[in-house]
């Protein structure tokens, strides 16, 4: 076991103006299964980054072990090559038996190793580049959003894998996959980076806790701060009304000395009440201080809002004896559903079971099927794709070809976490959770009848998720959705429907 020491680490981007760290400094042992957890867009991918060296930063990072990072880049012409040439690419001096062995504690079959990579699911791909990491020895591992492109039985596969490991920083937003499989959190926070022990459940814990103290502390000392300066002022202009009150020293003539008041007695009064306004200042200004250190770290989950509208008919969809076709292949076979007002329906299946295709078919996409699809007449529709690749350029002129409001867009993802700064960037530029708040609010903003989000959560931190949770437990939107996070589906699905047997 060794230890990876970062001491007053400050990094900042060449088109940035303000510092993504700044003097941070902390320590971690190799042999921890370490959850990375924060919001997006705070740097994350970026520290990973830092950790392997491709960028310049101030401070110092030190460690006795190599750094590999997931997910593993192919390039697109490389895709088409079979999967052992993009093992060899990512470890030339791999042992194939390690390779083997590993795939085979990810469910994944060694034949798959000479099929062209492409022909692989997202999540086959996912495992092929876990196997190749873990079979190197003496490796940190940096894993980058694994479970993106694993569905729910994937998620649970890659859980019990990587639990049985160590040595690994692991950057996930699902609460349940990260309690499985780390035993402690490195969470980045809006004003440093602390690490504690215990799983997500117990760091969480242990978050809301300390704020909850925070706030308490915070509210205790914002009263005595108001206390104290009501008393600064008071003692301050009595010191003023007591040397304004000195008068003319004493007479010649004892009868004219009538109403003499003593000057340097009234001074010392005066003076003596300036130092206690002073005093009064003093501890005035330290409980400030003390108020400026809390809080720092809260973060704030402010409720958003959506305005779904409701249909005059019960059923919004309906299947019967619904068949759908990938060419000559069936992939769905007779699937009975309905929405109703109000419902959130969950699509739930294996990667390629055919859920994304349902909702593709639902929004008027040419897909060979049989049975009966029977949308609602007059439904508004309102879709967030799992694609966020298309979205560049300028958030103004996004705003102005979605048709949606621009006051209450740029709202919704300052609630969601957007710093003003973010408006001006161009959206290639964003994180992969910016970009998808930018299509969740953009849906947030529009009126429908049915909101179909296609794995929404995708890339997206935890406390954006909390924040969507109540969203949808408050208002009640009718929703279809494909999402693998299993406390989202958990806590708001009314319908979960079971789709096909698909691809691993």
């Amino acid at each position: 076991m060794s230890q990876i020491c970062v001491s007053d680490l400050t990094f900042y981007y060449d088109n940035s103006y303000e510092n993504i760290f700044e003097n941070v400094s902390f320590e971690i042992d190799t042999d921890w299964k370490l959850g990375f957890v924060g919001r997006n867009g705070r740097g994350k991918t970026t520290f990973l980054n830092l950790l392997m060296g491709k960028y310049e930063y101030r401070g110092s990072i030190r460690s006795q072990v190599l750094f590999d990072y997931f997910p593993y880049h192919v390039e697109e012409e490389d895709k088409k090559k079979d999967t052992i040439d993009i093992v060899e690419q990512m470890d030339g001096e791999y042992e194939f038996w390690k390779v083997c062995r590993e795939l085979t504690l990810l469910g994944v079959d060694a034949d798959f190793l000479y099929r062209p990579f492409e022909t692989l699911s997202n999540g086959e791909q996912t495992k092929v580049m876990l196997a190749v990491l873990f079979a190197k020895e003496h490796h940190f591992l940096l894993i980058d959003e694994p479970t993106n492109h694993l569905d729910m039985e994937g998620r649970a596969l890659v859980q019990e894998y990587l639990n049985k490991k160590k040595g690994f920083i692991l950057v996930s937003h699902d609460r349940w996959f990260l309690d499985g499989c780390i035993d402690h959190v490195l969470a980045l926070n809006k004003r440093d980076i602390t690490v504690c022990q215990g799983n997500f459940s117990q760091w969480w814990e242990n978050k809301q806790r300390e704020d909850a103290y925070e706030a308490a502390e915070n509210e205790k000392l914002r009263s005595e701060v108001k206390k104290l300066s009501k008393a600064a002022r008071q003692a301050s202009e009595w010191s003023g009304q007591v040397e304004k009150s000195k008068i003319a020293g004493p007479k010649a003539n004892p009868k004219e000395n009538r109403g003499f008041v003593d000057r340097g007695a009234i001074g010392h009064k005066a003076a003596k009440m300036m130092k206690r306004a002073k005093n009064l200042e003093g501890r005035r200004n330290k409980a400030l201080d003390e108020k400026a250190g809390l809080l720092k770290n809260v973060e704030q989950a402010e409720d958003l809002q959506i305005h779904p509208l409701r249909h005059h008919k019960d059923v919004l969809v309906r299947m019967k004896e619904f068949s759908l076709y990938y060419g000559e292949r069936q992939i769905i076979k007779d699937l009975d559903m309905e929405i109703r007002n109000g419902e959130c329906v969950v699509l739930k299946g294996r990667n390629g079971s055919g859920k994304s295709s349902i909702i593709k078919k639902l929004l008027g996409e040419e897909i060979r099927c049989t049975g009966t699809l029977e949308p609602a007449s007059g439904i508004k529709i309102s879709y967030v794709p799992q694609d966020t690749s298309f979205l560049k350029g300028n958030l103004d002129d996004f705003i102005e070809a979605s048709g949606i409001e621009g006051a209450l867009f740029k709202a919704l993802l300052r609630k969601l976490d957007f710093e003003r700064g973010q408006f001006e960037k161009p959206m290639e530029d964003y994180s992969g959770g910016q970009k998808k708040k930018v299509l969740l609010a953009k849906s947030l903003c529009e009126e429908a009848h049915l909101y179909i989000w296609d794995e929404p959560l995708n890339y997206i931190d935890i406390f954006s998720r909390m924040q969507l949770e109540d969203l949808l437990a408050r208002f009640d939107p009718t929703i279809l959705m494909v999402e693998h996070d299993r406390f989202f589906v958990g806590h708001l699905a009314d319908v979960v429907i079971e789709v096909g047997d698909g691809l691993c």
